[in-house]
């Protein structure tokens, strides 16, 4: 390979146990998995970049575009790492992310736990000063309360500044005032909520700006390390940062939102499980995202994946809604819980099994890995009951410690309920499984959507070792599981296009539409979302307009989607039809007989992101002949409570039509894929694995 190739692009995934790395070379896959260094993670895409080049025969230097994905942003509001951080707000609006809303996530828990607020009320400011609703100046804002406040930040030891002031959205003119006195007086980042999130809600828009500015200095940071590392190894070609709503955006755009990395490298997943879904014509689909420290879960319908406008980080409580982080950004609609390889077994105070959400990620690792983790994970469980090989785990890159696996299990679980390694085990790997099948059901529920009628899509290191078991618990008859599984993230990156998604609210009720209005504010949005998709492209753009609607009077609204076209006076009826047919595919009809009940439009959306070819389409195909195991080895079996002999082999040695009775297990490099005894293998003819509950008609 001289590196003359026509398009080479690298995507890496940082996640919270492993880096994924996948190299492009015109449609030929290269790829590894890296442990993350915590320290520098950067050192892990520099180490991953080295394996892949090598082996593709290339320098890093031939790389045309890097993209990157991470889990670090979502971590630090997880773990509450991130930077110290000042939150200046409007006079009587200091408490505001500590009082959330009036809604109860749990409404009969007499001792409901609030999530604590990312930024304490000692480290919270307010300055006189008031925007209307409709974006008039009802009082000046206070300048010399501001100096006032900057003096107290410089001597507080803050390392990050977000200004959130209410109805900022309507009119961001004291927020911007606002950043230019204290960034004066202060040398610190300083974000305000006008740009960060410009919707309605004074709650979900003050969490979402004090996030931004908590996690802004330590990504910074991370982002330039990235890149003076990258060309000090020759990698000059440009980095490109994939975001929360799927779409690329530049490393500089990234810097100042780094709340919009918060879910990127699910989005990947995603990106890679709706690309599979259009490959074989699925259009009811869910993505299963199992890697080493979390799971994620998502829907994805007519091939492309649910997206929102506000999401929740690290839900507490039983995965209810509301009680989580509202993070108020265009984000692709997943469920996340603490449930990946790494996650740590427990027995609580009531004698149950727990997992998660703590991890022991990369370091020290389970304790198989054998660098000092000495508590039981899922990796531990799944290796006591023989799903993993001692001796050829990660393509052979890492030897595990079977002993090491049984210690930590009877330690810590097994005495504790009077169990053996093998019943302890099982239960660790029953809770993790229950847990997932759980956030599934709560996931489609929350959309209106009966699981068991989605084909699974199973990806990341763990989730093929799970998924069989995970789809007898939701009664789903089939799962793919696609080339390149254990590195699905990353190859995401590569599908996703440039992309931005430009939103704000603006209260606009039908009954007095004014269309050049409308058209002047849906031409700014415009303009704000292709700018940033300029940055990496100069092909064909797309454009979805979307009005976020309701009855005047409603707390939330539904999506309706709009022409890309000027408006004119005779839309306002147009928008009426359009919303009515939508509400009714919501709630079942719409809302007729109320004299005078309006129609508003609440935030309008622009999204533009450049178009990317359709991949090659193949038909899920039946088995052509039957494939004998190259080995046995004994795996514990569900169904008999015993460890029972399954068939060992290599996806590399299958070929399309090859069919694999369970119970057994397809090994490669990256990950394994477990078949229960309940379903059978079949491969397709890009390689994936169609796995199929025995006896079910499709």
């Amino acid at each position: 390979m001289n590196g003359t190739a026509k398009d080479i692009r690298l995507g890496a995934d940082i996640g919270g146990t492993f880096t994924d790395i996948a190299l492009d070379i015109d449609g030929r896959l290269f790829s590894t998995k890296v442990l993350t260094d915590y320290a520098a993670p950067e050192r892990a895409i520099l180490d991953g970049i080295g394996i892949v080049t090598r082996e593709a025969g290339i320098s890093p230097g031939a790389l045309q575009t890097i993209i990157h994905g991470t889990t670090l942003a979502t971590n630090a509001l997880i773990e509450r790492r991130g930077a110290r951080t000042a939150f200046v707000t409007t006079e009587g609006f200091r408490d505001v992310i500590e009082m959330r809303t009036e809604s109860r996530f749990e409404q009969y828990d007499l001792d409901l736990k609030l999530p604590e607020p990312l930024i304490p009320r000692e480290d919270r400011f307010t300055v006189a000063g008031r925007i209307g609703a409709e974006g008039q100046e009802l009082q000046p804002l206070d300048e010399a309360a501001l100096e006032r406040v900057a003096e107290r930040i410089a001597a507080g030891g803050f390392r990050s500044v977000a200004i959130g002031f209410i109805h900022s959205y309507a009119n961001p003119a004291h927020e911007q005032r606002a950043r230019a006195i204290l960034q004066r007086r202060l040398d610190l980042p300083v974000s305000i909520s006008a740009e960060v999130s410009p919707q309605m809600r004074e709650f979900e828009r003050f969490n979402t700006v004090c996030a931004n500015a908590y996690v802004r200095p330590q990504i910074g940071e991370y982002l330039t390390r990235l890149q003076a590392s990258l060309k000090e190894m020759g990698a000059t070609c440009p980095v490109f940062m994939i975001h929360s709503g799927g779409g690329l955006i530049s490393v500089e755009t990234a810097s100042l939102f780094p709340v919009r990395l918060v879910e990127s490298g699910p989005a990947g997943g995603a990106i890679f499980a709706a690309d599979i879904a259009r490959r074989f014509g699925l259009g009811s689909v869910f993505s299963y995202d199992m890697g080493g420290t979390t799971a994620k879960i998502c829907l994805i319908e007519d091939f492309e994946p649910r997206t929102a406008r506000t999401f929740e980080v690290a839900r507490t409580y039983r995965f209810a809604k509301g009680s989580g982080m509202p993070i108020s950004i265009p984000v692709i609609e997943m469920i996340e819980i603490g449930a990946g390889g790494g996650s740590i077994a427990r027995v609580d105070a009531m004698g149950r099994i727990q997992t998660g959400p703590e991890s022991a990620g990369s370091e020290p690792g389970p304790a198989c890995y054998g660098r000092g983790g000495a508590r039981p994970t899922i990796t531990d469980a799944d290796l006591a009951l023989g799903k993993l090989d001692a001796d050829n785990f990660a393509g052979g890159a890492i030897r595990l410690d079977a002993g090491a696996s049984d210690a930590a299990i009877v330690a810590d679980v097994g005495k504790r309920l009077s169990l053996d390694t093998l019943s302890a085990a099982f239960g660790i790997c029953e809770v993790v499984d229950e847990n997932m099948a759980n956030a599934a059901r709560v996931h489609a529920v929350e959309n209106g959507r009966d699981i068991a009628d989605n084909v699974m899509i199973a990806f990341g290191g763990a989730a093929p070792l799970h998924a069989a078991r995970l789809c007898e618990k939701l009664g789903i008859d089939r799962c793919i599981v696609p080339q390149g599984a254990g590195v699905g993230s990353a190859i995401g990156f590569l599908k996703a296009p440039f992309g931005y998604e430009a939103l704000t609210s603006r209260l606009v009720r039908l009954s007095r539409f004014d269309a050049t209005e409308v058209n002047a504010l849906l031409g700014e949005l415009t303009r704000t979302a292709e700018s940033f998709v300029r940055a990496g492209t100069s092909g064909a753009i797309r454009r979805d307009i979307t009005a976020f609607m309701r009855y005047a009077g409603q707390g939330w609204e539904i999506p309706v989607p709009l022409p890309d076209r000027p408006f004119d006076a005779s839309d306002a009826d147009r928008l009426t039809a359009l919303f009515r047919e939508h509400y009714a595919r919501f709630f079942g009809r719409a809302i007729d007989g109320f004299a005078g009940l309006e129609i508003e439009i609440v935030t309008w959306s622009v999204k533009a992101q450049d178009e990317r070819p359709a991949p090659e389409r193949h038909a899920l195909a039946p088995a052509a002949r039957e494939v004998e195991p190259q080995a046995t080895r004994d795996v514990f079996d569900p169904g008999s409570g015993a460890m029972r002999p399954a068939g060992i082999i290599e996806r590399t040695a299958l070929r399309a039509g090859d069919h694999v009775a369970g119970p057994a297990i397809i090994v490669e490099s990256e990950t394994s894929t477990l078949l229960t005894a309940l379903f059978d293998a079949v491969v397709q003819a890009d390689g994936s694995i169609l796995l199929e509950r025995k006896g079910s008609a499709r």
